[in-house]
Protein backbone atom coordinates (compact mmCIF):
# COMPACT_ATOMS: atom_id res chain seq x y z
CA UNK A 1 0.00 0.00 0.00
CA UNK A 2 0.93 3.63 -0.59
CA UNK A 3 0.58 6.37 1.81
CA UNK A 4 0.44 9.77 1.42
CA UNK A 5 1.71 12.37 4.62
CA UNK A 6 0.71 16.28 3.56
CA UNK A 7 2.65 18.44 5.89
CA UNK A 8 6.53 17.46 6.92
CA UNK A 9 6.55 18.90 10.29
CA UNK A 10 7.20 17.20 13.80
CA UNK A 11 3.41 15.22 13.89
CA UNK A 12 3.43 14.52 9.88
CA UNK A 13 7.03 13.26 9.63
CA UNK A 14 6.85 10.63 12.61
CA UNK A 15 3.14 9.58 11.07
CA UNK A 16 5.27 9.00 8.05
CA UNK A 17 7.49 7.07 10.00
CA UNK A 18 5.37 4.68 11.82
CA UNK A 19 3.70 3.60 8.26
CA UNK A 20 7.05 3.29 6.37
CA UNK A 21 8.36 0.94 9.86
CA UNK A 22 4.94 -1.23 9.10
CA UNK A 23 6.13 -1.88 5.42
CA UNK A 24 4.14 1.21 3.90
CA UNK A 25 5.61 2.97 0.94
CA UNK A 26 4.62 6.52 1.81
CA UNK A 27 5.02 9.79 0.09
CA UNK A 28 5.93 12.52 2.53
CA UNK A 29 5.25 16.11 1.02
CA UNK A 30 5.92 19.35 1.94
CA UNK A 31 6.29 23.10 -0.05
CA UNK A 32 9.93 22.66 0.05
CA UNK A 33 12.97 20.78 -0.45
CA UNK A 34 14.20 22.02 2.88
CA UNK A 35 11.47 21.18 5.01
CA UNK A 36 11.93 17.63 4.06
CA UNK A 37 15.25 17.96 4.01
CA UNK A 38 14.89 18.85 7.92
CA UNK A 39 11.99 16.12 8.40
CA UNK A 40 14.57 13.16 6.92
CA UNK A 41 17.37 14.37 9.29
CA UNK A 42 14.75 14.07 12.57
CA UNK A 43 13.60 10.97 11.68
CA UNK A 44 16.67 9.36 11.41
CA UNK A 45 17.57 10.99 15.09
CA UNK A 46 14.35 9.04 16.42
CA UNK A 47 15.08 6.02 14.87
CA UNK A 48 18.95 6.23 16.45
CA UNK A 49 17.11 6.96 19.85
CA UNK A 50 15.13 4.47 19.84
CA UNK A 51 16.21 1.27 18.41
CA UNK A 52 18.83 -0.89 19.80
CA UNK A 53 21.54 -0.54 16.89
CA UNK A 54 22.24 -3.80 16.24
CA UNK A 55 22.73 -4.83 12.55
CA UNK A 56 19.47 -6.39 11.75
CA UNK A 57 17.71 -3.48 13.52
CA UNK A 58 19.74 -1.19 12.16
CA UNK A 59 18.87 -2.31 8.26
CA UNK A 60 15.28 -2.28 9.11
CA UNK A 61 15.28 1.35 10.11
CA UNK A 62 17.05 2.20 7.01
CA UNK A 63 14.52 0.26 4.91
CA UNK A 64 11.91 2.07 6.47
CA UNK A 65 13.50 5.39 5.97
CA UNK A 66 14.37 3.97 2.27
CA UNK A 67 10.15 3.90 1.74
CA UNK A 68 9.87 7.39 2.38
CA UNK A 69 10.03 9.76 -0.94
CA UNK A 70 10.32 13.25 0.00
CA UNK A 71 7.95 14.92 -2.33
CA UNK A 72 7.14 18.46 -3.48
CA UNK A 73 4.11 18.20 -5.73
CA UNK A 74 0.94 17.85 -4.06
CA UNK A 75 0.36 15.83 -6.92
CA UNK A 76 2.60 12.67 -5.59
CA UNK A 77 -0.45 11.54 -3.72
CA UNK A 78 -2.46 10.94 -6.68
CA UNK A 79 -2.23 7.22 -6.45
CA UNK A 80 -2.19 6.85 -2.43
CA UNK A 81 -4.32 4.44 -0.98
CA UNK A 82 -4.97 6.95 2.35
CA UNK A 83 -3.64 10.26 2.61
CA UNK A 84 -3.00 11.87 5.88
CA UNK A 85 -3.36 15.46 6.40
CA UNK A 86 -1.09 16.78 8.92
CA UNK A 87 -0.73 20.63 8.41
CA UNK A 88 -1.23 23.36 10.70
CA UNK A 89 -3.72 23.99 13.13
CA UNK A 90 -5.61 26.09 11.34
CA UNK A 91 -9.40 25.19 9.74
CA UNK A 92 -8.44 27.90 6.04
CA UNK A 93 -4.76 25.79 6.22
CA UNK A 94 -6.16 22.56 6.44
CA UNK A 95 -9.04 23.88 4.31
CA UNK A 96 -6.74 24.22 1.12
CA UNK A 97 -5.28 20.89 1.37
CA UNK A 98 -8.09 19.13 1.32
CA UNK A 99 -9.25 20.61 -1.35
CA UNK A 100 -6.30 20.42 -3.53
CA UNK A 101 -6.35 16.36 -2.52
CA UNK A 102 -10.14 16.07 -3.22
CA UNK A 103 -9.19 17.63 -7.01
CA UNK A 104 -6.15 15.49 -8.19
CA UNK A 105 -6.91 11.75 -6.09
CA UNK A 106 -8.79 8.74 -6.90
CA UNK A 107 -12.28 8.38 -5.76
CA UNK A 108 -11.25 5.39 -3.75
CA UNK A 109 -8.75 7.23 -1.46
CA UNK A 110 -9.00 7.46 2.18
CA UNK A 111 -8.61 10.86 3.78
CA UNK A 112 -8.14 10.96 7.21
CA UNK A 113 -6.75 14.41 9.13
CA UNK A 114 -4.61 14.43 12.30
CA UNK A 115 -6.36 17.79 14.09
CA UNK A 116 -6.50 17.76 17.56
CA UNK A 117 -9.02 20.21 17.92
CA UNK A 118 -11.39 21.03 14.53
CA UNK A 119 -14.30 18.81 14.35
CA UNK A 120 -13.83 16.36 11.80
CA UNK A 121 -17.58 17.32 9.70
CA UNK A 122 -16.38 20.85 9.73
CA UNK A 123 -13.17 19.93 8.00
CA UNK A 124 -15.42 17.33 5.87
CA UNK A 125 -17.86 20.30 4.21
CA UNK A 126 -14.97 21.86 2.06
CA UNK A 127 -14.73 18.67 0.31
CA UNK A 128 -16.77 17.28 -2.68
CA UNK A 129 -20.12 15.73 -1.73
CA UNK A 130 -19.31 12.11 -2.62
CA UNK A 131 -15.56 12.20 -1.40
CA UNK A 132 -17.14 13.27 2.47
CA UNK A 133 -18.23 9.47 3.10
CA UNK A 134 -14.45 8.94 2.99
CA UNK A 135 -12.73 11.54 5.41
CA UNK A 136 -12.04 10.63 8.71
CA UNK A 137 -10.07 11.80 11.84
CA UNK A 138 -6.80 10.33 12.72
CA UNK A 139 -6.03 12.37 15.76
CA UNK A 140 -2.05 10.72 16.83
CA UNK A 141 -0.18 11.80 19.85
CA UNK A 142 3.22 13.59 20.00
CA UNK A 143 5.67 11.62 19.61
CA UNK A 144 3.83 9.72 17.27
CA UNK A 145 6.75 7.30 17.17
CA UNK A 146 6.38 6.06 20.81
CA UNK A 147 2.66 6.99 21.80
CA UNK A 148 0.68 4.33 21.04
CA UNK A 149 -3.24 6.28 21.17
CA UNK A 150 -4.91 7.26 17.86
CA UNK A 151 -8.35 8.98 18.64
CA UNK A 152 -10.48 7.78 15.37
CA UNK A 153 -13.11 10.13 14.61
CA UNK A 154 -16.16 10.05 12.35
CA UNK A 155 -17.81 12.52 10.91
CA UNK A 156 -21.41 13.18 10.17
CA UNK A 157 -21.17 11.64 6.60
CA UNK A 158 -18.29 9.11 6.83
CA UNK A 159 -19.34 5.85 6.12
CA UNK A 160 -18.85 3.55 9.02
CA UNK A 161 -17.09 0.51 6.82
CA UNK A 162 -14.42 3.48 6.27
CA UNK A 163 -14.27 3.85 9.82
CA UNK A 164 -14.08 -0.11 10.79
CA UNK A 165 -11.05 0.21 7.67
CA UNK A 166 -9.25 2.82 9.08
CA UNK A 167 -9.72 1.48 12.88
CA UNK A 168 -7.78 -1.84 11.74
CA UNK A 169 -5.23 -0.18 9.56
CA UNK A 170 -4.37 1.60 12.88
CA UNK A 171 -4.02 -1.59 14.46
CA UNK A 172 -1.54 -2.87 11.72
CA UNK A 173 1.15 0.12 11.88
CA UNK A 174 0.97 -0.60 15.65
CA UNK A 175 -1.24 2.17 17.40
CA UNK A 176 -4.05 1.33 19.36
CA UNK A 177 -7.11 3.22 18.04
CA UNK A 178 -10.09 4.55 20.53
CA UNK A 179 -13.61 5.51 18.71
CA UNK A 180 -14.61 9.12 19.79
CA UNK A 181 -17.48 11.02 18.89
CA UNK A 182 -17.17 14.57 16.33
CA UNK A 183 -16.51 17.36 19.16
CA UNK A 184 -13.98 20.15 18.99
CA UNK A 185 -11.09 19.06 20.91
CA UNK A 186 -12.52 15.29 20.73
CA UNK A 187 -11.69 13.47 24.43
CA UNK A 188 -8.25 13.24 25.18
CA UNK A 189 -7.54 17.35 24.56
CA UNK A 190 -10.49 18.04 26.31
CA UNK A 191 -8.96 16.64 29.25
CA UNK A 192 -5.50 17.61 28.92
CA UNK A 193 -6.36 21.33 28.42
CA UNK A 194 -8.09 21.23 31.34
CA UNK A 195 -5.15 19.70 33.18
CA UNK A 196 -2.74 22.40 31.37
CA UNK A 197 -4.74 25.46 31.76
CA UNK A 198 -4.81 24.67 35.91
CA UNK A 199 -1.13 24.07 35.77
CA UNK A 200 -0.58 27.26 34.82
CA UNK A 201 -2.80 28.73 37.14
CA UNK A 202 -1.32 27.13 39.93
CA UNK A 203 2.27 28.83 38.37
CA UNK A 204 0.33 32.21 37.98
CA UNK A 205 -0.76 32.04 41.74
CA UNK A 206 2.89 31.32 43.38
CA UNK A 207 1.70 27.77 44.54
CA UNK A 208 4.46 25.96 43.39
CA UNK A 209 6.83 25.55 40.58
CA UNK A 210 6.50 24.31 36.76
CA UNK A 211 9.36 22.22 37.52
CA UNK A 212 7.76 21.20 40.92
CA UNK A 213 4.22 20.26 39.42
CA UNK A 214 5.68 18.34 37.17
CA UNK A 215 7.37 15.97 39.51
CA UNK A 216 3.96 15.72 41.26
CA UNK A 217 2.36 14.72 38.47
CA UNK A 218 4.49 12.25 37.31
CA UNK A 219 5.27 11.09 40.44
CA UNK A 220 1.94 11.67 42.16
CA UNK A 221 -0.36 11.14 39.46
CA UNK A 222 1.61 8.60 37.34
CA UNK A 223 2.02 11.04 34.43
CA UNK A 224 4.98 9.86 32.01
CA UNK A 225 5.78 13.59 31.45
CA UNK A 226 4.63 16.59 33.56
CA UNK A 227 2.40 19.33 31.96
CA UNK A 228 5.16 21.85 31.48
CA UNK A 229 7.39 19.62 30.09
CA UNK A 230 4.80 18.44 27.60
CA UNK A 231 4.19 22.06 26.83
CA UNK A 232 7.67 22.48 26.13
CA UNK A 233 8.08 19.73 23.17
CA UNK A 234 4.23 20.35 22.04
CA UNK A 235 5.19 24.15 22.40
CA UNK A 236 3.09 26.92 24.63
CA UNK A 237 2.21 28.13 21.17
CA UNK A 238 -0.01 25.34 19.72
CA UNK A 239 -1.46 24.98 23.69
CA UNK A 240 -2.54 28.43 23.10
CA UNK A 241 -4.35 28.31 19.96
CA UNK A 242 -5.93 24.79 20.70
CA UNK A 243 -7.15 26.72 23.90
CA UNK A 244 -8.36 29.17 22.11
CA UNK A 245 -10.38 26.91 19.43
CA UNK A 246 -12.13 25.18 22.77
CA UNK A 247 -12.83 28.54 24.58
CA UNK A 248 -15.05 29.11 20.98
CA UNK A 249 -16.63 26.06 21.34
CA UNK A 250 -17.37 25.26 25.16
CA UNK A 251 -16.62 28.82 26.85
CA UNK A 252 -15.00 30.07 30.08
CA UNK A 253 -13.83 26.82 31.28
CA UNK A 254 -10.93 26.82 28.37
CA UNK A 255 -10.19 30.31 28.53
CA UNK A 256 -6.60 30.30 28.44
CA UNK A 257 -4.37 32.07 31.58
CA UNK A 258 -3.00 35.43 31.08
CA UNK A 259 0.47 34.00 31.98
CA UNK A 260 0.35 31.56 29.08
CA UNK A 261 -0.33 34.14 26.62
CA UNK A 262 2.39 36.09 28.22
CA UNK A 263 5.07 33.90 27.68
CA UNK A 264 3.68 33.29 24.25
CA UNK A 265 4.09 36.43 23.78
CA UNK A 266 7.57 36.83 24.64
CA UNK A 267 8.58 34.15 22.60
CA UNK A 268 9.07 31.99 25.30
CA UNK A 269 6.78 28.88 23.74
CA UNK A 270 9.53 25.96 24.32
CA UNK A 271 10.22 23.52 21.07
CA UNK A 272 13.44 22.64 19.53
CA UNK A 273 14.62 26.17 19.18
CA UNK A 274 13.31 28.46 22.42
CA UNK A 275 13.10 28.46 26.02
CA UNK A 276 9.97 27.42 27.86
CA UNK A 277 9.27 26.86 31.30
CA UNK A 278 11.35 24.04 32.58
CA UNK A 279 14.51 25.81 30.36
CA UNK A 280 16.19 28.87 31.49
CA UNK A 281 13.25 28.99 34.90
CA UNK A 282 14.88 31.04 37.98
CA UNK A 283 16.18 29.33 40.95
CA UNK A 284 14.78 29.55 44.58
CA UNK A 285 16.55 31.72 46.55
CA UNK A 286 18.95 30.29 48.63
CA UNK A 287 18.39 26.92 46.16
CA UNK A 288 21.82 25.42 45.72
CA UNK A 289 23.83 25.17 42.76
Amino acid sequence: MTAGVVGAGLMGAEIALVFALSGHHVALHDRSDEALDRALVRLRGVLDKSVARGAHVADLAEAALARIAPVTSINAMRDCVIVTEAVYESLEAKADVLRALDKICEASCIFATNTSTLPISTLAAVLTPDRRARFIGTHYFSPVSRMQLVEVISGFATDPAIADEVTALMRDIGKQPVRVRDVAGFAVNRMLHALLIEAVKLVEEGVATPADLDTACRLGLGHPIGPFAMMDIVTSDLCLQVQEILQDAYGERFRPPALLKQRVAAGLGGGRSRPGWIDKQPKHEGSAG
